[in-house]
């Protein structure tokens, strides 16, 4: 995996992380519930992370492929 996609997935994965760390400290300390739009931006950015993560697979499965 080239360095810029590989600083593109830990972005990607510390942005999920922190998102995902502070819904589940609302829900065990407040009992708050994300809101839907929330979700959808965290299930949009896992998307992005396995599209970008996915096309670097196919790119390698074709060079051995070769």
């Amino acid at each position: 995996m080239s360095q810029t996609k590989r600083e593109q997935v830990i972005s990607h994965i510390r942005y999920l992380r922190e998102e995902l760390r502070v819904m589940h400290l609302s829900i065990k300390e407040d009992d708050l519930f994300p809101e839907p739009g929330e979700l959808r931006g965290i299930m949009a950015q896992m998307e992005a992370l396995l599209e970008l993560v996915d096309g670097n697979t196919k790119i390698q499965s074709n060079k051995e492929a070769a």
